[in-house]
């Protein structure tokens, strides 16, 4: 039975894939009369194919080294081991992914609904793959919950696309190293939960009424972050939710394709800024990274 459902679940992203193809043949048919850039599409997809090998690399280094297993799911330390954090990676990992790969299809000339399905699809897609060679682990398994976020997180983007009240909130993530990585117990930092914190951004100047705007700056967002310490991945540890002022750089001024790059693909990342924690205990920070 196990081996079924395995089945069903690679023919799902089967289909998937198959059904980012299809989006990128429509876009090719929608956007004929300006056409699309073949040597820039044919650059994004041997970017993809190289970071699809990396990635599969890096996930067998990681995570993958143990014995292989029949198909199974993770029922008992899915929510323990971190204390649900991984699943704030995992719906942030395929919302980013998104972002980036909706510019890389619009740069290779693909309309701008086109490329957010495709990018959408590509990601979920490479999760869904993430998800089924965890199920033959024998140390992890397939995991809902995991899978879940991955979903939220690669449909996020097309929400906000659709519905523009949601464009006030966004995700970022920072890393600072915690004591248990310094002492090495992680080959990389992505793999240390408590070096991790995952924010949400709230647009406050996107907030306001039309006539506050004038006097609240564009730049300045507020967030609130999620961190984990203390873990012994058994159920022991504790959350961190912090509050912090956030700098929102899509909000400050200039122009140029080059400037305008920059501060939208950095802006997935919370610089340090002014915060405090609240939980579990409080923290004052000057500079919060």
């Amino acid at each position: 039975m196990p081996r079924q459902i395995a089945a069903r679940i690679v023919l799902l992203t089967t289909i998937a894939a198959m059904s980012a193809a299809g989006a990128l043949q429509g876009a090719q048919d929608s956007t004929l009369a300006r056409g699309i850039d073949g040597a820039r599409l044919g650059l994004v997809s041997g970017l993809t194919a190289g970071g699809f090998v990396y990635g599969h690399i890096l996930q067998s280094d990681l995570w993958w080294k143990g014995q292989r297993s029949s198909f199974h799911f993770d029922w008992d330390r899915d929510w323990s081991y971190a204390l649900g954090a991984d699943k704030l990676g995992h719906f942030f990992f395929p919302y980013l992914v998104t972002n980036l790969y909706r510019q890389a299809f619009s740069w290779a000339g693909l309309d701008s609904r086109s490329s957010l399905i495709a990018a959408s699809t590509l990601a979920l897609s490479y999760q869904t793959y993430v998800e089924i060679r965890d199920g033959f682990s024998a140390e992890w398994g397939f995991s809902w919950g995991d899978f879940a976020a991955d979903v939220l997180g690669a449909a996020y983007p097309i929400l906000q696309d659709d519905l523009p009240a949601l464009r006030i909130a966004s995700f970022k993530v920072s890393f600072n190293p915690s004591e248990r990585f310094k002492a090495g117990s992680n080959a990389s930092i992505i793999d240390d939960y408590e070096s991790i914190t995952h924010w949400l951004s709230l647009n406050v100047h996107g907030m306001l009424p039309d006539h506050l705007r004038d006097w609240y700056p564009p730049w300045l967002n507020l967030a609130v972050g999620h961190s984990v310490g203390g873990l012994d991945f058994e159920g022991g540890g504790f959350h961190k939710i912090i509050l912090s002022l956030d700098w929102n750089l899509e909000g400050l001024p200039g122009d140029g394709w080059l400037w305008n790059l920059l501060r939208k693909n950095l802006n997935y990342y919370h610089l340090p800024a002014p915060a405090v924690q609240i939980l579990p205990n409080v923290v004052w920070y000057g500079l919060r990274i």
